[in-house]
């Protein structure tokens, strides 16, 4: 099979995020998933949805996007996420508990999608219930285990819903960390790493878990993608901003998707942040990206 044909997956939670104008779709690898496919890869979102009306919304409305996706239909209520966003447009979630994408069963079907995955984004919300848990472990497990494929962890650390433990395990399965600075700051307190500078952390990470790169956002202030021996910084555009639901997804995807289609780290990474940007100016997790952002990337000019 050659590397254009592998799937290019986000697994984990999908929902509604009902903000203040309406509910709109969401969850982190279903956003991951959506941006990839807009660099024309095969994307795929798996997750679960109930039986009820919002999982049948969801799933259409996935469809309508043109998102392909492995949704199982279990015996909970789809997700629903409560987001209240503040004047400078930064959201805060109340997510509901024991739904459908805390359910996700491992099937034949999705051991078998695993086997021909190029690159998984998970995090830990997903993975608060042992279910899921355990079906992306199992997934993870499945992958190719060769030195191309891909596996992203964005840790996306939401209302206590994670443990030492969760973290450590992920962070042994993956060979890609995404982490944003107050992540950082929450998980060095966690492992007792000392009072040392963020970048002094990421290093003792890259180290600790022997990572192909790890990516630190730090909001207005840019980012970082630290490689053995290497670092890239981008400083964030400034941009009018009208929510940054989603924002952060865009990102790992677009990255993702440059690091897939050969582009250097650095090219990625320019990439990633005028992608993200975009995302912060639109309302939603899933706006369409314009040509020129996709123009760039797949043309390797302009970077």
């Amino acid at each position: 099979m050659k590397d254009r044909d592998k799937a290019v997956v986000g697994i984990g939670e999908a929902l509604w995020d009902v903000l203040p104008d309406g509910k709109k779709i969401g969850g982190a690898p279903a956003n991951f998933a959506y941006h990839v496919s807009q660099f024309g890869l095969p994307g795929l979102a798996v997750s679960a949805v109930g039986h009820d009306n919002l999982g049948e919304e969801l799933t259409e409305k996935f469809s309508e996007r043109g998102l392909n996706t492995d949704i199982s239909v279990v015996e909970y209520p789809t997700g629903t996420v409560i987001v209240e966003v503040d004047e400078q447009g930064v959201p805060s979630y109340d997510i509901k508990q024991n739904v459908a994408w805390d359910n996700i069963p491992f099937t034949h079907e999705l051991e078998n999608l695993a086997k021909r995955t190029r690159a998984v984004c998970f995090g830990s919300l997903s993975q608060r219930n042992i279910v899921s848990r355990e079906t992306i472990h199992k997934f993870l497990d499945a992958m190719p285990d060769d030195q191309d494929t891909l596996k992203i962890f964005d840790i996306n650390l939401r209302q206590g819903f994670y443990t030492p433990e969760l973290i450590e395990k992920s962070m042994e399965k993956c060979n890609i960390l995404k982490i944003n600075d107050e992540e950082l700051v929450l998980v060095s307190r966690l492992f007792g790493y000392p009072g040392i500078d963020l970048k002094d952390k990421c290093w003792i990470l890259l180290g600790k878990y022997n990572l192909k790169m790890l990516i630190l956002t730090c909001g207005v202030n840019g980012s970082y993608v630290f490689t053995p021996g290497h670092i890239s910084f981008v400083k964030t555009p400034k941009v009018e901003v009208a929510d940054t639901v989603g924002a952060g997804d865009s990102f790992t995807a677009a990255f993702t998707a440059g690091i897939l289609q050969g582009l250097s780290v650095e090219e990625a990474h320019k990439q990633a942040v005028a992608v993200s940007a975009f995302v912060c100016t639109q309302h939603g997790a899933m706006p369409v990206l314009p040509e020129n952002l996709i123009h760039n990337h797949n043309s390797k000019t302009n970077i």
